[in-house]
């Protein structure tokens, strides 16, 4: 069963998180930001996770602690549900389209982070979130989930669209490095 819950308390957030990897698409997300939630219960479905997220931020100094606090709290307990890497198929891979709007999302479960991430917008926010946040969501998750995230949103014209399309596609992409596909662990090294 690779799954994990999380507790995170700190000034700024309080967040309870609860993560199945191998799931059935039980989603249920509070974060008081309205586009976060649409975007993070896109990814719980399109990834085929359970996925569980109440938090109270302090959103009325802005978005970004709540943002950053959830990616952080999703990462860590994405890495622990994990377990010990045997068997993922390790690498992923998506291009996802939205309407006009392409994103391109390719991950290694590496077990070291690194984020390369390119997105313009037009817009400053969307539903409440800070669009300069996305970034710090994914850098956050990457961190802690110790994963290789290459994202790209190529191209669009309509932000909500190339949000929600790396979104989209990074759900898919995980979904297929997260998938057990042998016995082995994926690293000539013996260890990841």
């Amino acid at each position: 069963m690779r799954s994990y819950q999380i507790k995170r308390k700190t000034k700024e957030t309080d967040i309870e998180l609860s993560l199945k990897i191998d799931g059935s698409r039980d989603i249920d997300i509070d974060t008081g930001v309205p586009f976060f939630d649409h975007m993070l219960t896109l990814f719980g479905f399109h990834a085929g996770f359970d996925l569980n997220i109440k938090c109270l931020g302090d959103l009325p100094v802005d978005d970004h602690h709540t943002v950053e606090d959830v990616g952080i709290a999703l990462g860590q307990a994405y890495y622990q549900a994990l377990g010990q890497f045997k068997g993922i198929n390790r690498y992923g891979m998506c291009y996802v389209p939205m309407d006009e709007a392409l994103a391109r999302a390719v991950v290694d479960v590496s077990n070291r982070p690194y984020l390369f991430y390119k997105a313009t917008y037009q817009r400053i926010e969307i539903g409440g979130l800070s669009l300069e946040n996305v970034l710090e969501f994914f850098r956050a998750f990457v961190n802690e989930a110790r994963i290789n995230l290459h994202l790209e949103a190529l191209y669009g014209q309509n932000d909500h669209h190339k949000v929600e399309s790396l979104f989209k596609a990074f759900a898919r992409a995980i979904k297929e490095a997260s998938m057990i596909v042998s016995n082995d662990l994926p690293s000539t090294k013996g260890m990841l």
